[in-house]
């Protein structure tokens, strides 16, 4: 198998599952640091800040710093910033979409959005969902921090965040924007910042709708992993492959 200079790995379904570590991930990663060679997490789970996700891995076993970490909180934060200037947001999410807005300095609002922005947020209720569809349906932006539809736990698969931005869509009868994964931009921001060629980083996941096809529209190699959301049988289905098919990644030669 090919070296590489810097390995970016899915955290759900790749890393661990729920609060169930994969252990051949976390050997992978130790080879990795014996070897010196560079690693990142690119993750589209919102939910949590980059303290809060450096502290579930530090739970696993690896002492990572927290510029090691992209996640799609920090790319909707940043795109919003960009494209929205000094817009009101409603905001459906967790600690990290929320540190990641504010640290941008977004005013988050309750009342008259500009825009609507959807991570996962494991309290959502009805009367939020209808806030966000009446506020899409009177002008506001629609955009999701990722559009997975589920995700890989100990106990089996848990409803993402995409499952409740196809709501809103539907019922508002307008398309989302989503910036997560497959998006490339978590991987161009990796390459900009550490000024590696595509050919010298690896994307590795077990979803090939996100994980995999991030990588492949980055233009980059990439890993499928048989232990998350897609499953090997289903992936050689697809048109285009990924660059290596294995089952764990005590199969991955470094």
């Amino acid at each position: 198998m090919k070296h590489y200079r810097a390995y970016c790995f899915d955290l759900d379904g790749t890393v661990y599952r729920g609060k169930e570590v994969i252990p051949t991930a976390i050997q992978f990663i130790h080879q990795l640091e014996d070897k010196q060679l560079d690693y990142f997490f690119v993750t589209n789970n919102s939910s949590k800040t980059p303290s809060q996700i450096k502290q579930t891995l530090q739970q696993f076993g690896l002492n990572v710093s927290e510029k090691q970490i992209y996640s799609s909180s920090l790319v909707t934060a940043k795109y919003v910033k960009k494209h929205f200037g000094q817009a009101k947001v409603f905001v459906i999410g967790q600690d990290g979409i929320r540190y990641a807005l504010q640290q941008e300095g977004i005013d988050i609002v309750e009342e008259n959005p500009d825009v609507v922005v959807m991570g996962i947020d494991r309290k959502i209720d009805y009367e939020k969902l209808t806030k966000a569809c009446i506020a899409v349906q009177n002008g506001a932006t629609l955009i999701g921090t990722n559009e997975d539809i589920k995700f890989p736990t100990e106990k089996g698969f848990h409803p993402g965040n995409g499952s409740f931005v196809k709501l809103v869509s539907q019922v508002s009868n307008v398309e989302p924007m989503f910036m997560g994964k497959p998006s490339p931009v978590m991987l161009e921001m990796i390459q900009q910042e550490y000024g590696y060629n595509k050919n010298e980083m690896l994307m590795i996941g077990d979803n090939y709708d996100t994980d995999i096809l991030c990588g492949i529209r980055f233009g980059c190699d990439t890993v499928h992993v048989n232990t998350g959301v897609v499953n090997t049988e289903k992936v050689k289905e697809k048109g285009v492959q990924p660059t290596y098919c294995i089952n764990d990644l005590s199969e991955f030669e470094l």
